[in-house]
């Protein structure tokens, strides 16, 4: 195959992988994804979407799928989970999108990966989607980068995208900056169907009950058919891996003490699968020649601003816009994407750390907390979110 003729290589096909092949397949581009897996698909239940990342679902032609298979609900609420207090509520509907341009919604992670999957199988002219393709590193050859995979086989490309990942393969050879940090906080996820869930907590609301190392999130999922939860708690446990069973006996004591509107949430589950939060230092170096990294390969980051598959997303946008403008001149490309993120999503990485901090204040940091949040207006909420919500 000649260079020129060559595809663009995207190692991984999470939602950030998609997203790249599905942009650069809409400006023209030939694009083949290498997955791991023996499918393409999700692991996880709910995930937040803002404003943000709807513009770039627009800008994919995924929009009204997203948002058929979506929960818009009225509000941000933040609980103290010790003293039952409501402490600030956040609306999201017309006056949220009057202010942003776009909503706020919560979906499932299999249904926001499963429309980009179709998304990019509509493209498959442009678009060679391979599983059961472990990637162990890359040559880059100037005209031309091979992937050479676990069975001994190579794949060519015109460039390589390494998506795969908080544990890039792409990462630690281009950067070989070792291991993830590890934040000291676990989380525990479940879902419950809906007609299950206590009427006392059955919100049509995004909540976040805070407490010391502790907090727990649920939302509704799939037109009210299933709640999700999310409850995370400090742990010096490392694992790799991201669906480990949990220990229903341990996450019941670290909330022990709670209100019994979230005890009684948490006591219903008896099935949890768990995670290590991990995320990295924000680098400047997220491309090598004719190889770029993009979301967690790039900028991993804790969930507490709930933007990974945001950030991630936008990525592959923004990446594609800058293939476009620069034909095949690959470095200069991957240097102006870079460029154009790095500081948005460090600032996200770092902000999300301190969110976890204040998310599990006790005493008196949890009582100024509760203070000043009390304290804002729905626009101030709003103001202070626009630096994220309103785009790259």
């Amino acid at each position: 195959m000649a260079a020129q003729d060559a595809p663009i290589l995207i190692v991984g096909g999470g939602i950030g992988g998609l997203a790249a092949a599905r942009a650069l397949a809409l400006t023209g581009r030939r694009v083949h994804v290498l997955e791991q897996g023996r499918a393409f698909g999700e692991i996880g239940a709910g995930i937040q979407l803002s404003p943000n990342v709807f513009r770039m679902f627009e800008r994919l032609g995924i929009e009204d799928a997203i948002r058929a298979d979506a929960v818009f609900v009225d509000d941000i609420r933040f609980m103290d989970s010790l003293t039952g207090e409501a402490v600030m509520k956040v609306p999201l509907k017309q006056p949220f999108e009057a202010r942003f341009g776009k909503p706020y919604a919560v979906t499932h992670r299999g249904d926001l990966h499963t429309t980009l999957l179709k998304s990019c199988q509509e493209l498959d002219d442009r678009i060679v989607l391979e599983t059961e393709a472990k990637v162990t590193g890359y040559t880059d050859q100037g005209d031309r980068v091979t992937v050479r995979l676990a069975d001994g086989t190579a794949r060519e490309g015109r460039a390589l995208i390494g998506a795969d990942g908080l544990w890039s393969k792409i990462r630690a050879q281009m950067l070989n900056d070792g291991p993830p940090r590890v934040s000291g906080h676990i989380a525990y996820r479940a879902v419950l169907p809906y007609d299950q869930v206590p009427e006392n907590v059955r919100w049509d609301s995004a909540c976040l009950w805070a407490g010391p190392k502790t907090h727990l999130v649920h939302y509704p999922l799939r037109r009210k058919e299933l709640f999700n939860m999310v409850a995370v708690f400090h742990s010096d446990r490392y694992v790799e891996g991201w669906d480990l069973t949990g220990d229903r006996d341990e996450l019941m004591q670290r909330f022990e003490g709670v209100d019994p509107r979230p005890a009684s949430l948490l006591s219903r589950i008896t099935d949890w699968r768990y995670w290590v939060l991990c995320d990295r230092e924000p680098v400047r170096d997220w491309f090598q020649g004719n190889v770029a990294l993009l979301g967690d390969a790039a900028h991993p980051m804790l969930q507490y601003f709930a933007q990974g598959a945001c950030m991630a997303t936008e990525d592959a946008v923004c990446l594609a816009d800058f293939l476009e403008q620069a034909g095949d001149d690959f470095p200069r490309a991957f240097e102006a994407y870079r460029d154009a993120r790095y500081l948005r999503t460090a600032r996200v990485q770092l902000m999300a750390r301190l969110l976890g901090e204040i998310y599990h204040a006790a005493d008196v940091r949890a009582d100024l907390r509760n203070h000043v949040l009390g304290m804002r207006t729905p626009e101030q909420s709003y103001e202070g979110l626009a630096w994220l919500y309103d785009g790259p």
